[in-house]
């Protein structure tokens, strides 16, 4: 199994890279969120799976083994493929696909292109808790945090921001200040819109 390529960054796409790794090109299939962690300097590693079909052997890279994990979580649900998996992590960053698992938020998993609302609840009920036990998530501190950042969003919004300015911002401060109360989210956002 080929666990990482590590070598110099020959093509870069949104959906895929070529990293050239002692004379052989390798092409990585890739999120858009690790398109955006891949820096543009030659030197580059990246951590791997393969999938091995009898018409074909694909690579998918990653920018952490946090998201390889997630990648791997979502091919053990049944009827989520490798394109699926890369989609959902190209839409939501790894830390919200995991949140949304722990939370069962059906429709976050369901805003994702191309995942219905069966498909998002069998996501949900096949691996909440893997993600709870794996990444030792305390379902009640997630919530505690969403429900600040729940509250902070509609605050924002019958302030007259609109919503996706106002989640960009807010998401920003709850990452950074995970324990942020409702009213430092408010006055930091107010701050930065």
């Amino acid at each position: 199994m080929i666990t990482h390529i590590q070598g110099k960054l020959v093509e870069k796409n949104p959906t895929d890279v070529v990293i050239d790794c002692n004379g052989v090109g390798y092409l990585l299939n890739i999120s858009l969120h690790t398109f955006s962690q891949i820096p543009d300097q030659e030197a580059l590693k990246l951590y791997t799976h393969l999938i091995v079909r009898e018409d074909s052997h694909t690579l998918f890279g990653f920018s952490s083994v946090s998201e390889r994990e997630i990648f791997k979580l979502l091919l053990s649900v049944s009827g989520i493929g490798a394109s699926t998996a890369r989609m959902m992590l190209s839409s939501l960053t790894p830390q919200q696909v995991k949140e949304g698992i722990a939370l069962g938020d059906v429709a976050l998993i369901q805003s994702i292109k191309g995942i219905g609302a069966k498909t998002a609840a069998r996501v949900i009920l096949d691996l909440k808790d893997k993600v709870l036990k794996v990444y030792d998530i305390d379902e009640v501190s997630v919530s505690m945090s969403n429900t600040n950042k729940d509250e902070a969003l509609s605050a924002l919004e019958v302030l007259g921001f609109t919503k996706k300015q106002s989640e960009r911002v807010v998401d920003k401060i709850v990452s950074q200040h995970p324990d942020a109360t409702v009213e430092n989210i408010i006055k930091d956002a107010l701050k930065n819109l």
